[in-house]
């Protein structure tokens, strides 16, 4: 099992959480970004700068991923294309998509993008929270525990 971290928008308490969970777990965990990135000094991690543009480091993701990896991310179309392929999603929000509730994701992402064109404002995510931080964790380590 891989956990591949779609890295450009992913908090750093959650790189942090992933980190640790490499390290004592011997998962290897890259991440993936259009900028450079300075992550701890593992065999465990590493880390994959792309060129900049729209979706190169989702389109990097997409070709590396295989069956039962673990993408982190809170893209829902790349999170679409990532179930499509038999792996596994999580958001750093600990929310964990599926193919039964990536459908519903995607619809409501479409009605706010037209919504937002026709000239409606929307407030946009909450802040990142430690509550957010903890509900990542405890799926993360249900998910790991599934799996490894």
């Amino acid at each position: 099992m891989n956990i591949w971290i779609d890295a450009d928008a992913c908090p750093n308490p959650i790189k942090e959480i992933l980190y640790r969970v490499a390290n004592r777990k011997a998962i290897n965990v890259v991440l993936i970004a259009n900028q450079r990135l300075y992550p701890p000094s593992s065999p465990y991690i590493k880390s994959l700068q792309v060129e900049k543009g729209f979706d190169v480091a989702d389109n990097k993701i997409i070709e590396l991923v295989k069956k039962n990896d673990l993408v982190i991310t809170s893209d829902i179309p790349l999170a679409s294309e990532i179930l499509n392929k038999g792996a596994l999603v999580l958001t750093p929000r600990g929310e964990q998509y599926t193919l039964d509730t990536i459908k519903e994701r995607l619809t409501m992402r479409d009605f706010m993008e037209t919504m937002r064109a026709s000239g409606i404002q929307s407030k946009g995510p909450s802040p990142f929270s430690n509550r957010d931080r903890e509900k990542f964790a405890n799926q993360l380590d249900i998910l790991i525990c599934r799996i490894v």
